[in-house]
């Protein structure tokens, strides 16, 4: 959660990104900006020098095109010489903010099908969590970020949008685990969308009739459009338990027994 300075420069830096763009030029800005992103993260003095209070926004400025100068379009180098000169509340928050418009702004060139992605995602998440070998290689520090990107496009490629492949590949570059930068990811999409997202675990399937009641309720509750990801869980017997944001409802019949056994054994 950004605080601060560091929210404050978020919402400047967002009116600049979120303007009008072709598909081409969105998938143009959004690959620029995550590649910035990530030489922010590799190279501390830089990133320091470039968020430091203390240092002339019209140095940092310089400094910001001088090293990228040629290397990123127009657009991109105006949005990033807007960034550093942002106050900042840390200087992590530079490339992690960065990072996140470049998200956005490859959303944005999937255009009428950027809706896809978060759901494309979701799959892509349950897919590792569901193959040990998959989870294991993608975890393994022997193996460079070059090869667990090629290993998941080999696996992908063709079957989901570009955009999403594009995600995919920028959750094994971004330091993270690969698995919770790809969930950062959903709801970065969703936003995008203006939607919620909220992860539903039930034992059994949810007919149509049972989701759209759900979504329905949901964005009632929460004031806006919700998505759903459904997750099967036969462990949980029965009912529901539905995150979404820090919220979690938990309606399913394990913790309502486990609750029970809590009380008569206290």
């Amino acid at each position: 959660m950004l605080r601060g300075a560091s929210a404050e420069a978020r919402s400047v830096l967002t009116g600049k990104v979120g303007a009008q763009r072709t598909l081409d030029e969105n998938a143009t800005l959004g690959d620029q900006l995550l590649a910035v992103a990530g030489v922010l993260r590799a190279e501390p003095a830089l990133r320091r020098i470039t968020t430091d209070a203390s240092v002339a926004t019209e140095a940092k400025a310089g400094l910001a095109q001088q090293v990228f100068s040629g290397k990123i379009g127009d657009t991109t180098l105006g949005v990033v010489t807007e960034a550093v000169q942002q106050r900042w509340t840390s200087s992590r928050d530079l490339p992690d903010v960065l990072e996140t418009l470049g998200i956005e702004a490859v959303v944005r060139s999937a255009g009428a099908q950027g809706r896809r992605i978060s759901d494309e995602l979701f799959a892509i998440v349950q897919m590792v969590d569901h193959a040990d070998g998959l989870r294991g290689a993608l975890s393994d520090p022997a193996r460079s970020d070059e090869d667990k990107a090629g290993l998941l496009t080999g696996l992908l490629d063709g079957k989901v949008l570009p955009a999403t492949l594009r995600l995919v590949t920028q959750a094994v570059r971004s330091g993270g685990t690969v698995v919770r930068s790809l969930v950062d990811y959903q709801h970065v999409a969703a936003s995008v969308q203006d939607e919620l997202i909220a992860t539903v675990h039930t034992a059994k399937p949810l007919s149509d009739q049972e989701t759209s009641r759900l979504t329905q309720a949901l964005g009632k509750t929460y004031g806006a459009t919700v998505h759903l990801h459904v997750v099967e869980d036969p462990s949980l017997i029965g009912g529901l338990r539905v995150e979404i944001g820090d919220d979690v409802i938990d309606g399913s019949v394990s913790t309502k027994l486990d609750t029970a056994r809590r009380r008569i054994a206290g």
